[in-house]
């Protein structure tokens, strides 16, 4: 028996001679490792795949267009997002108009947030930047004081506050600054600029972050939102928003087969307030409140409430859609800023605050940001919308227009008073874009050297629209931290 045995280990050495260094040749070759029951290799790798389960999707070419996450990626990360973030810290930029005392227009809002992050918080006289309160606001003036008060502002706020006390000279150089715009269609209810409850707020001491403003109140709002103004079929019963408490028993990614139905304008409408969503998110998640110990908060980025909003399994593959709606939504911001470049471009076209010098620096970087979209290659082409039969066309551009007015109007209904700032402005921001796509053949008709009565922008668009698409570049730039947190976390 021994002789057998013996006479059998033989026969195996020598196959494994022969034949091993074939069967090892194919696992290098095909990248496969042999594994053992003692291996540790299976769940280091099933470990990374589960962090970046929230980005295992997010690549190739985005639905509606012909341009890819990757390379809006490395276009925004790299070329874009540096330059608009210095944009918007000019001070053209950094104060935005807003009533924030008009009341809902649908239901009786009582509840308004109680947290100190969602109040008004004004700012003292003293303490107002210089750059607003000094001098005679004409356009050959100069700021003539330090930024000493600025720093002590931005010191003296607690937990970004709103700031909303301004002196009359302020008032008065900002109405300096006031645009004519001759009997446009708005995509926005715009706030009366004129209106005594309407206060300048600046969003550099006011960034947009978690508040703890969420539940019922902040649901009602998106739900508003989603069910009645996305164009959702009567035959589609699962609400739409992703807060909604109980979704049914159709979750996941299958249940997004109705939008296949839709035509190409009401599936845009979707993916833009989609986007929008998914963006605000993001904000919230990269800049949410750790601790508030020892009376002094900690702001940062929350990976598990990332992972709640957008982890695969956590939405049954909803997530990847919702951001790459948030793509979506960048390529048509990014598109109109592109096709309104030429009214900017008009040397007559000063961005005036009243200092010459800020003024003029703050033009020139806004040309460069123009320089950079004209140099993308990946433009979403708005052509294909609203393309049909004229009369339709045209009946359905407007109820286009009327559903995002909507929208607009019930920024009034959140409780939150920084929430509304922000919400107001990012979607007047992109009904601006809207509004720039729609007037193309005004904008090509704009002439050189005096204003055109066929196509104007308010001051207050522009911010909006500056701002606006700035927070859609700092979602991205947040998606590639988060990235690299996941893969840390490891």
């Amino acid at each position: 028996m021994w002789k057998v045995t013996l006479q059998a280990f033989g026969v195996l050495l020598l196959a494994w001679f022969f034949f091993g260094n074939s069967v090892l040749g194919w696992f290098q070759q095909n990248n496969v490792k042999p594994q053992t029951q003692h291996s540790e290799e299976p769940s280091e790798a099933s470990s990374d795949s589960q962090d970046q389960s929230c980005f295992c999707h997010l690549t190739g070419v985005l639905d509606d267009c012909f341009c890819d996450v990757e390379s809006i990626d490395v276009f925004n990360n790299f070329k874009l997002y540096p330059r608009i973030k210095r944009l918007t810290e000019k001070d053209y930029f950094r104060y935005y108009r807003v009533n924030l005392k008009r009341p809902c227009p649908f239901w009786a809002e009582d509840a308004h947030c109680a947290i100190k992050d969602c109040h008004v918080e004004p700012c003292p006289e003293s303490k107002i930047p210089v750059g607003i309160k000094s001098g005679n606001y004409n356009k050959y003036s100069h700021a003539a004081n330090t930024n000493s008060d600025v720093t002590e502002c931005e010191q003296a706020k607690e937990l970004g506050a709103i700031n909303s006390t301004l002196s009359n000279q302020s008032k008065q150089a900002f109405a300096d600054w006031a645009r004519h715009d001759d009997a446009q269609d708005y995509f926005c209810e715009l706030d009366d600029e004129t209106s005594p409850d309407s206060e300048y707020v600046d969003l550099l001491l006011n960034p947009e972050r978690f508040t703890g403003y969420k539940g019922p109140s902040a649901w009602r709002v998106w739900n508003s939102i989603y069910e009645e103004n996305c164009f959702k079929p009567r035959s589609v019963y699962r609400p739409l928003n992703p807060l909604a408490p109980s979704r049914g028993d159709d979750d996941g990614e299958v249940f997004y087969k109705w939008l296949e139905g839709l035509c190409l304008e009401k599936r845009v409408f979707y993916r833009l307030i989609s986007g929008l969503h998914s963006s605000i998110n993001i904000h919230l998640c990269a800049e949410f409140l750790l601790d508030e110990g020892w009376g002094r908060s900690v702001w940062g980025p929350n990976v598990q409430e990332f992972r709640q909003r957008f982890d695969t399994a956590e939405t049954k593959g909803e997530g990847t859609r919702r951001l790459k709606n948030l793509y979506f939504l960048y390529l048509i911001e990014l598109r109109a800023l592109y096709k309104v470049a030429p009214y900017f471009e008009r040397a007559f076209v000063n961005l005036y605050t009243g200092n010459q010098q800020e003024d003029g620096a703050t033009k020139e970087l806004l040309l460069q940001v123009f320089n950079e979209i004209k140099a993308f290659p990946m433009h979403f082409d708005e052509k294909s919308m609203f393309a049909g039969h004229k009369i339709e066309a045209k009946m359905l551009k407007e109820e286009f227009r009327l559903h995002f007015k909507n929208i607009s109007r019930i920024m009034d209904c959140v409780g939150c008073s920084k929430c509304r700032v922000w919400g107001k402005l990012q979607t007047q921001g992109l009904g601006t874009a809207l509004k720039i796509l729609f007037s193309e053949k005004e904008i090509q008709n704009l002439p050189e050297h005096s204003p055109s009565k066929g196509f104007q922008l308010t001051r207050q668009e522009i911010v909006a629209l500056l701002n606006g698409f700035a927070r859609l570049s700092t979602s991205i730039q947040q998606l590639h931290s988060f990235r690299l947190l996941l893969k840390d976390n490891r």
